[in-house]
């Protein structure tokens, strides 16, 4: 169960406490958009309907991420774990190459630890951690290199969790069977509409491409009981206006009951690299507490630079 929560945890993506010590890596996609002041929706032929669509069935998002096995790319990855006075207890840094010139290869150029990080085993402390190490770092990340065998030769328990992962982040909305939360992620099912807006703008992404931000967010007017109930606190995606390509996605979760207590941001931006749409930061920021578990508080920054096609891929 504590897996379970864990992973979903991740997917989620501030816990307003953390200290300033570490600045506050950048949490929307928003920030990278300059939007305008209206969008005429009927030249467009575009309505709320349309958006919620292509966030439950795109298939591209997750492709990107698939996409990057045909790049040799450069990884800058920083985590922070946090001690109860929200204060850094651990720090760990990784400058990595993935080389997808013939068999991947992977290469540290730089691997700094500092602080409480691992177990007098070698496991990391915090779970959220290694599941930061299981999905982005590839030391065993089957995602990231073809065919390679599951993490502990029986797979199935990572492989669901994995599964839970993918619709959360890349098709949010649809259900998802977990413990305790249930019906809580179909934030545009009839019945989870009377408690979201819904609403797109136009502007411009990176300086140069035309877009649209979808935003779902929890209505203000709902009183504090009715907003705690609801988990998914904010979904923001960018779609570029030329093909309906997903650019960016920003998801806010929070959510407290007896057995467990959350309060996560992640955020994911692409870039265009030739005629791919491959990621170039990820961010995630989260607190979660679980009955007779340390709390874990951690912080992340992954930067994906210097993309190369190889030949043949």
């Amino acid at each position: 169960m504590k897996k379970l929560f864990l992973f979903l945890l991740f997917t989620a993506l501030v816990y307003k406490g953390f200290t300033q010590e570490i600045p506050r890596f950048n949490p929307d996609t928003i920030k990278t958009i300059t939007l305008d002041s209206t969008v005429n929706i009927k030249a467009e032929k575009l309505n709320v309907e349309t958006f919620i669509r292509k966030v439950m069935y795109d298939t591209s998002f997750y492709q990107s991420f698939r996409d990057m096995k045909r790049y040799t790319f450069i990884a800058e990855n920083r985590i922070y774990s946090y001690d109860k006075k929200n204060k850094v207890d651990g720090k760990i840094y990784r400058k990595i190459r993935h080389n997808n010139s013939g068999p991947y290869k992977m290469e540290y150029l730089v691997k700094q630890d500092t602080g409480k990080i691992y177990k007098k085993n070698g496991k990391y402390q915090l779970y959220t951690v290694e599941m930061f190490d299981y999905i982005f770092m590839n030391s065993y990340n089957t995602d990231f290199v073809p065919n390679a065998p599951k993490p502990d030769g029986k797979g199935g328990t990572n492989e669901s969790y994995k599964d839970k992962l993918k619709t959360l982040v890349f098709n949010p909305g649809r259900p998802v069977k977990v413990p305790f939360i249930g019906s809580k992620t179909e934030i545009f099912s009839a019945n989870m509409r009377q408690y979201y807006d819904y609403g797109f703008i136009s502007g411009t992404y990176l300086d140069s491409i035309p877009v649209y931000r979808f935003r779902v967010s929890v209505k203000p007017d709902l009183s504090s009981w009715t907003k705690d109930g609801i988990m998914i606190k904010e979904l923001v995606t960018i779609f570029d206006k030329r093909n309906f390509n997903i650019l960016g996605r920003y998801i806010d979760m929070k959510y407290s009951n007896m057995l467990f207590d959350f309060d996560v941001q992640m955020n994911i931006e692409m870039g265009y690299f030739g005629e791919d749409k491959l990621p170039t930061k990820i961010t995630y920021q989260g607190n979660w507490d679980y009955p007779f578990k340390k709390e874990e508080r951690a912080s992340f920054l992954i930067v994906h630079k210097d993309y190369k096609l190889e030949k043949g891929k």
